[in-house]
């Protein structure tokens, strides 16, 4: 039987939590931040629920880079109208979230926001993104060094030390031979394709501990629930999208946009539970509309919209 191994969002959430698994984690996180990490532990927090439903589609990683310092990784994956809202939502929470009431500031600990993207997000060429923040002088364009103190000596550091660093990781955009350690972590990730000779860091390890028919029944019914709610999600979003473009084109109003998205959000719906009764999914009625509900109102659309999409009650609605 040809090797299938499941996809790294989910294994992220799942097996990778396990000490005994951390060297896949670490070689992802060595080849995307390009220095050596080493995972000291996932760290608890509502964000690391393990339901396919879960609305915080995240997991913060405790690591320590290169140089022994303590950094704070969270990898995000999932598709929202707001997504850049999202992430800047996600780091600040990670930082609050880790440091206890009364510490100093600078225990804050450097985070890095990487982000496995499945869908469009903007135009760009590139399938791998970096940002992070800087002080450029207006005038003489250089950038500010910032001098603090620290044990009777001057430090000086880079804001860039010091503040969140994202990483977008556009997956659907890689369309390159894999050669380097980091296109066959991407040919991963897109293809679900790990080479049998790979040298990059943590595919090996992945090869042996990521293979879908490894995994226990129970297991492989969770994910393939998974991948079903992936589908779903994605149907109701393009169908929304698609519908409330046409919709507004037509008739140049906002309140046309709106209508055609709520036609498109039903219409998404139908066809997203058609497809997943054919494909033998053995959800209810009920999950599907209140996972359906939980993303639409991520997405801030108004309650009564959602209430016709769903059918839900408002007191429902107001639970999630």
């Amino acid at each position: 039987m040809q090797d299938k191994y499941i996809r790294f969002d989910w294994a992220i959430k799942r097996l990778l939590r396990q000490k005994a698994n951390f060297d896949v984690l670490e070689g992802f996180l060595t080849v995307f931040l390009g220095e050596k990490v080493t995972v000291d532990e996932i760290l608890e927090s509502e964000g690391n629920q393990q339901a396919a439903d879960d609305k915080f589609n995240r997991v913060d990683i405790k690591a320590k880079n290169s140089k022994g310092e303590i950094i704070i990784i969270e990898i995000q994956n999932t598709r929202e109208l707001y997504y850049l809202e999202r992430i800047l939502y996600g780091v600040v929470k990670a930082i609050t979230e880790h440091i206890s009431l009364g510490e100093r500031y600078y225990q804050v600990k450097k985070i890095y926001s990487i982000s496995i993207l499945y869908f469009d997000i903007g135009q760009g060429d590139d399938y791998l993104y970096h940002g992070q923040n800087t002080f450029i002088g207006v005038h003489t364009k250089d950038r500010l060094r910032i001098s603090t103190k620290e044990k009777d000596a001057i430090v000086t550091r880079m804001p860039s030390e010091i503040f969140p660093e994202y990483i977008l990781i556009r997956v659907n955009q890689f369309n390159e031979v894999a050669t380097t350690p980091l296109e066959e972590w991407m040919e991963y990730l897109k293809n679900g394709i790990i080479r049998s000779d790979t040298n990059a860091p943590g595919l090996g390890e992945a090869r042996e501990k990521l293979k879908y028919y490894s995994m226990s029944a129970q297991d492989r019914n969770a994910y393939d629930e998974h991948l079903s709610a992936i589908m779903i999600q994605n149907d109701v979003l393009d169908s929304a999208k698609l519908e409330g473009l046409m919709e507004g084109r037509a008739e140049g109003r906002a309140e046309g946009r709106a209508e055609g998205r709520a036609e498109g959000i039903v219409e998404g719906r139908a066809e997203g539970l058609a497809e997943g009764r054919a494909e033998g999914i053995a959800e209810g009625f009920r999950k599907r509309s209140l996972e359906i509900a939980r993303n639409l109102k991520a997405m801030g659309l108004a309650p009564e919209a959602i209430i016709q999409a769903t059918k839900l009650t408002t007191e429902e609605i107001a639970r999630l």
